[in-house]
């Protein structure tokens, strides 16, 4: 094959996986998880954009395949939540792909920050880290825009306020574990503040 035409070959595949939804290659049937979806839409919103507490988090949009990993997790245990526990344990892999793709495929509804000198702290952390205690940019793992590195690395922008700020400080206080033990050890090193200004900033952040 020429040069030429290995190029253009290249770029047409670099196309169709850019065009490419992000649940395509979970083997997930996004039909069946609709249906299977319903049930959680009680905590979770119909589209996965929220439910009536806003420490509930935001499903729609969600990298797939992290979606599975924490279904996984709830589960086997590894991830602890009474709600949640329950809801992950009748289900099989094949289902927890289904509700995966459904998720992952709905629009994700856009926030907006209510405090503008908290969410400015919160983004110098997220985009700069804090030198003083080791914290590194949290951009480095969940990219600058916040929209996550498959598969690990979740969404994290338009997230509920409650909701980050409850998860961050649950590893920081050992109420979380995560399997690379990377969140935890971060988290321990932030104060209440800087969570709280984390959490703000990435409410609006798209």
């Amino acid at each position: 094959m020429h040069l030429r035409a290995c190029t253009i070959a290249i770029s047409a595949v670099s196309l169709t996986v850019a065009l490419s939804p992000a649940w395509a290659g979970l083997g997930g049937d996004l039909q069946a998880g609709k249906t299977k979806a319903a049930a959680c839409a009680g905590c979770h919103g119909p589209q996965g954009n929220g439910g009536a507490d806003p420490s509930w988090p935001k499903l729609a949009g969600q990298i797939p395949e992290y979606l599975v990993n924490q279904l996984k997790r709830f589960k086997s245990g590894a991830r602890k939540n009474p709600i949640m526990n329950g809801m992950a344990a009748p289900l099989g892999e094949q289902d927890m792909k289904d509700i995966a793709a459904y998720f992952a495929a709905q629009k994700l509804k856009l926030g907006a920050a209510q405090n503008k000198e908290l969410a400015l702290k919160g983004q110098r952390i997220y985009r700069g880290g804090i030198i003083e205690t080791g914290v590194p940019a949290c951009m480095s793992c969940h990219g600058p825009s916040g929209h996550g590195i498959p598969p690990h690395f979740p969404r994290l922008y338009a997230q509920n306020t409650a909701y980050t700020k409850k998860q961050l400080l649950d590893f920081r206080d050992g109420r979380r574990v995560s399997a690379d033990g990377i969140m935890p050890s971060i988290a321990s090193r932030l104060t209440e503040p800087q969570v709280e200004a984390l959490s703000e900033y990435l409410s609006g952040l798209h």
